[in-house]
């Protein structure tokens, strides 16, 4: 709970508006979206002595979350279902419709993680490494997902509809930067910077 409530707090933090929220049925992610989009409506004083009852914690109308299980056998994936858990489903379609993906899934963070365990041994399932400081692995961490974002030149974001690759990096499509950075230039760049 407390990862679930330290990243959210945190990506939300970043966020302009509320974005579709979309994981796993981990019941943590529901906690703290409704601890972080929420009002509190006052209840009604009953007229009775004694303390006056809890506000009401109603969520947001305009959250939009959705979770995805993945129900298997033998290893396999065999049916996937997926659950509007706050919001409707008429406003999460039109999202959906105006996104690379037309349906509620977990491809893109799941090909994250299979990049990061890939790039760090310590973070592959049933590896045996161990990570001996945390300190050390969000350092080394940090450098996979700038080399990501900032180095690597994605194949689908580099073809344009002529089929042209023309090298492009999450950070150039997002125009943070206009090309793709070396290594020595990611790393002497200044850590205090924003």
């Amino acid at each position: 709970m407390d990862d679930a409530r330290r990243f959210l707090t945190d990506l939300v933090s970043r966020l302009e508006g509320k974005p579709l929220f979309v994981s796993d049925e981990l019941s943590h992610y529901r906690t703290v979206l409704a601890e972080l989009f929420h009002k509190l409506i006052p209840a009604k004083p009953t007229g009775k002595p004694g303390r006056p009852r809890k506000p009401e914690r109603v969520v947001d109308e305009d959250l939009d979350y959705a979770t995805v299980h993945k129900s298997r056998q033998c290893g396999r994936i065999v049916d996937v279902a997926r659950k509007v858990v706050y919001g409707n489903d008429q406003r999460i379609d039109a999202r959906l419709a105006n996104s690379p993906s037309n349906t509620i899934n977990t491809a893109y963070i799941e090909r994250s993680n299979l990049d990061w365990r890939l790039w760090d041994a310590h973070l592959a399932r049933k590896a045996p490494t161990a990570a001996k400081s945390k300190r050390w692995l969000i350092a080394k961490f940090a450098i996979c997902v700038a080399s990501y974002d900032f180095i690597r030149p994605h194949e689908t974001l580099s073809r344009g509809s002529d089929r042209v690759f023309r090298a492009t990096t999450p950070a150039m499509a997002a125009r943070i930067t206009d090309h793709p950075w070396t290594f020595s230039e990611m790393l002497a760049y200044p850590a205090d910077c924003q």
